[in-house]
C-alpha cells in the first residue's frame, strides 16, 4: 500500500491510446488525489496536448527515467513496452498497475479486480500489479457473488467482444468498412483477417495448439488465479461489429441449487453489479446503453433446465472502462485507502 498523501505523482504510459485516454478521463471524474500527472507515450505523440482539470498537459516520450519521483504508474502501452519499462518504474519506487498481458500470470504479480480479490494487494513483491483481461474482469465481477453463495463447479462462456478491445485502428476499420459497404465500395481489411463490419469473427488473438485462442485461455487461467483454480471453465471468444462494450453469455453450474430469483437478489447486492432484468418489458443489458458507464450489468438470469444446479446469465460492460481503465484506477484507489 502507498503512504498517505494529499496528492500523488501519477504517470500514465500509453496516454494517447484508447485506454490511456480513458484512464486520464476517469482520474479526473473520480477526483483522484493527484499533485502531478505525467502523460507518456511513443515518440510520435511527443508534444501532443491533453486536457486535464482545466489545463493542457503535454505528452512526453516514454523513457527509462520517466518515473523518478512518481508514486503510481498506470500502463496501457502494450505488453512489450510494459516488459521493457515497468521494471524501471518499480525500481524507482513507483507502483505499476499494468493493463497488458505481460505480467498477469507471473506468480509474484497480483492479478486484481477490486470487487473480487482486493486482498491480493497486500503482497506486491515486484512493485507491479496486473489488470486482468477485459473479458475476464466483467465475468468474475458477476461470478464472485454466485461463487460465494453456491460454489461454482463449471462455467461455459461465449463472449461477444467489441472492436475497441483491439484499439483505435480497429474502431477506425469498422467505421470505414461500414461506410464502404453502404456505398458499395471495395472492402479493405488491415486489422482483422476478415471483414468485421456486419460480421462476427470467432477469432480473438492467435490460435494455440489445443485449438483455442490465447484470449480464450486467458479467461481460463485468469479466472483460476483471481477467483478459484478449482472452477472448470471453457470459453469461446467472438469479435463482433460493436464499437464499445463486451457482452457475454455465461452458463454456470454450482454445487448448491440457486433459483433465478435467488441469483438476482445475490447479484443485486454485489459491488459493481447492476441487475437489469425484466424480459416482459424487453429490459436486459445492451452495449449501446452500457457504453460510457462503470457498472457490470447482468440480465437474462434464468435456470438452466438441462442440469440440476445451473444458471444462465447475460453480462455486459464497457471494456474500455471497467474492462481496462476504470479497473486500473480502482486498484490505485485501493492502494491509497
Amino acid at each position: 500500500m502507498l503512504k498517505k498523501k494529499s496528492g500523488y505523482v501519477v504517470a500514465v504510459a500509453g496516454a494517447t491510446g484508447a485506454v490511456g485516454q480513458e484512464m486520464v478521463s476517469i482520474l479526473e471524474e473520480r477526483d483522484f488525489p493527484i499533485s502531478e500527472l505525467r502523460l507518456l507515450a511513443s515518440e510520435r505523440s511527443e508534444g501532443k496536448k491533453v486536457g486535464f482539470r482545466g489545463r493542457e498537459l503535454t505528452v512526453r516520450t516514454l523513457a527509462k527515467d520517466s518515473f523518478k519521483g512518481a508514486d503510481i504508474a498506470l500502463f496501457s502501452a502494450g505488453a512489450s513496452r510494459s516488459i521493457e519499462f515497468a521494471p524501471f518504474a518499480a525500481a524507482d519506487g513507483c507502483i505499476v498497475i499494468d493493463n497488458s498481458s505481460a505480467w498477469r500470470m507471473d506468480p509474484r504479480v497480483p492479478l486484481v479486480v477490486p470487487e473480487v480479490n482486493p486482498h491480493a494487494l497486500t503482497d506486491i513483491p515486484k512493485g507491479i500489479i496486473a489488470n486482468p483481461n477485459c473479458s475476464t474482469i466483467q465475468m468474475v465481477v458477476a461470478l464472485k457473488p454466485i461463487h460465494d453463495a453456491a460454489k461454482i463447479k463449471r462455467v461455459v462462456v461465449t463472449t461477444f467482444q467489441s472492436v475497441s478491445g483491439t484499439g483505435m485502428k480497429a474502431m477506425d476499420e469498422l467505421m470505414q468498412q461500414t461506410r464502404d459497404l453502404l456505398n458499395f465500395h471495395e472492402i479493405k481489411t488491415k486489422v482483422y483477417p476478415h471483414q468485421i463490419a456486419f460480421n462476427c469473427l470467432p477469432h480473438i488473438d492467435s490460435f494455440l495448439e489445443n485449438g483455442y485462442t490465447k484470449e480464450e485461455m486467458k479467461m481460463v487461467h485468469e479466472t483460476h488465479k483471481i477467483l478459484d483454480p478449482a472452477i472448470k471453465l471453457t470459453a469461446t471468444t467472438v469479435r463482433v461489429p460493436v464499437f464499445r462494450c463486451h457482452s457475454e453469455a455465461v452458463n454456470v453450474e454450482t454445487t448448491i441449487k440457486l433459483t433465478a430469483n435467488e441469483a438476482r437478489a445475490i447479484l443485486s447486492a454485489a459491488p459493481g453489479v447492476v441487475v437489469y432484468d425484466d424480459p416482459s418489458k424487453n429490459l436486459y443489458p445492451l452495449p449501446v446503453e452500457s457504453a460510457g458507464t462503470d457498472a457490470t450489468y447482468v440480465g437474462r438470469v434464468r435456470e438452466d433446465e438441462s442440469i440440476e444446479n445451473g444458471l444462465n446469465i447475460w453480462v455486459v460492460s464497457d471494456n474500455l472502462r471497467k474492462g481496462a481503465a476504470l479497473n486500473a484506477v480502482q486498484i490505485a484507489e485501493e492502494l491509497i485507502k
